[in-house]
Parts: structure tokens; sequence; C-alpha cells
């Protein structure tokens, strides 16, 4: 167990080192790109993982597909981290998106829940950068900041904004609004940046 740990927390320290290389270029990307995108959020999860992908230009989203990949209690866990893999992989190659957002992780007092969810987190982080998406990381309260207005927001107010902003959403689970929440935090935090970089707004 101690052992599975270390190897989490490195690929995740290795991936968060990764994602702030891409950041630093991450101006110049937007400079040169159309100021629409396809993003897909991704709210990690062993026994549930949601994800939705919308479509955005500057501060207009439209929703496309909403979902959850979800794995059996019973399975072993390498066929878990597998079901979750080609899941996430399915819907990269169906819904093309080029920029993924992804739930950050933070250690609670449960450990076996924490690790699991570093492992399905993993796979969130995976699979997006091995289909050459850009992949972002945003905390709860940062997402909730964005979306609802409040950092303290609850679930079930996510979920109302959530519905609000993007009413064609299906949001079978609240995974899925989770998801929708990070794709919507990123859009409005790449078209700040792209006002930025545009001369728009100043740094």
């Amino acid at each position: 167990m101690f052992r599975q740990s270390i190897l989490i927390l490195t690929f995740l320290t290795k991936s968060k080192l990764s994602f702030l290389n891409k950041l630093s270029s991450f101006a110049s990307i937007t400079r040169k790109s159309s100021s629409s995108v396809r993003i897909l959020g991704l709210d990690p999860g062993l026994r549930f993982l949601g994800w939705g992908v919308v479509e955005a230009s500057g501060n207009r989203i439209v929703h496309l597909a909403d979902g959850i990949l979800a794995t059996d209690s019973a399975m072993a866990v390498p066929d878990r981290l597998c079901t979750l893999y080609q899941g996430i992989e399915k819907v990269i190659e169906t819904y093309s998106p080029t920029e993924a957002a992804v739930e950050e992780t933070y250690v609670n007092v449960n450990g076996a829940a924490t690790l699991k969810l570093g492992y399905a987190r993993a796979m969130a982080l995976l699979v997006p950068a091995q289909k050459n998406l850009l992949v972002a990381e945003y905390g709860a309260k940062e997402v909730k900041l964005a979306v609802v207005g409040t950092g303290q927001a609850t679930k079930q107010q996510v979920i109302l904004m959530v519905k609000r902003l993007l009413p064609a959403a299906t949001l079978k689970r609240a995974d899925a609004a989770d998801a929708l929440a990070m794709a919507i935090c990123h859009a409005y935090r790449r078209a700040a940046n792209l006002r930025i970089a545009s001369g728009r707004v100043s740094a």
C-alpha cells in the first residue's frame, strides 16, 4: 500500500511539473489559436468519474455532452482503472476536445479513500495528456467561485448553476455537474487569459 502511494504521488508530481511547463507557454498558444475551444471537464472518482464537454468562445459556453464512467467495486483496482482509461479515451475520440480541466485532489483523513481517488485522478490526467490535450487543474473552491460566485457553494448550488448556464445538460449524477463546472471554470479562465494576451485587460 505504501509503495502504491509513493508511485501515485510520484506520477501526480510529474504531471504537475508537466502542466507547469505547458502553462508557461499558454499565453503564446492562446494568441495563435482561435478564441473557440472544445473543453473536457473531468471530476475524478474510482466508483464514478464525471465528464462533460463544452464548446466555448469567450464567455459564451455551449453544452455538447456529459455523463459518468462507472466501475464495479467488486472488480480489482487495475481492472477498474482500465475501465476509466478506456472510457476517457472514448470520450476524447468521440468529441475531440483540445483542452481538459481536472479537479485537484486534497488528502483527507481517510487515507484509503484518498489513495483510490488518486488512482482515478491519475487516469484523468494521463489520458488527455497522452492525447496531446492541454491539461489544467483547478481546486474545488476555485471552481465554485467561478461558477456560482462563492467558494463556499454547496453541491446543490453548483448543480443548479450548471443547469442554468447549460440548459441542455443531462446531469445523471452530481459527478457530471462537477465535471461541467470544471469545464466552465476553465472556459472563463481561458477567456480572461485571451483578453490579457490581446492587451484588452492589464495583467
